[in-house]
């Protein structure tokens, strides 16, 4: 159940490679590099300013720590014999197919018309980048402190 000591280098790099083309697609459909407010602090603690989602982390960055942890504890449940690093690249590729997802134009104007988020435009490049980290770091954490632990912390936050 514990995480490698070394990298699985093929995982790794397919998994680099989704982020980047992630990134692109995020990119080429408009979306900003980094906040338009130009600010270089990397994180925004307000949920509902104009600049949340816009820098590196943000209050919904504990969401996708824990997406990595929910992905762990279901592909270790259904594809235990599949290794780590396959399991993790998995957990990267959903993830990615949600960042794209989320910050489509159907998503972003039912979050604007359904939540107090007005001005809501979508996620940063980097920000989404972030997010994939994010749920990654929660799926390496939940490897190295376990199954149960992991659910404990999930049910903490």
């Amino acid at each position: 159940m514990r995480s490698p000591k070394r990298i699985a280098w093929g995982p790794a790099a397919a998994g680099l490679a989704a982020t980047i083309a992630m990134a692109a697609t995020l990119r080429a459909q408009g979306r900003v590099w980094w906040c338009a407010c130009g600010s270089p602090n990397p994180i925004s603690f307000d949920a509902y300013a104009k600049h949340n989602s816009q820098h590196l982390l943000d209050p919904y960055s504990f969401s996708h720590l824990l997406h990595g942890v929910i992905f762990f504890g279901v592909l270790f449940l259904v594809a235990p014999r599949l290794a780590y690093g396959w399991r993790l690249l998995v957990a990267v590729l959903i993830e990615c197919g949600w960042d794209l997802l989320e910050n489509s134009p159907f998503v972003i104007d039912r979050y604007r018309n359904a939540t107090a988020a007005v001005g809501y435009v979508g996620d940063s490049v980097l920000n989404s980048v972030a997010d994939v980290l994010s749920c990654a770091a929660g799926f390496w954490l939940a490897g190295r402190i376990g199954l149960w632990k992991s659910f404990a912390m999930f049910f903490a936050v």
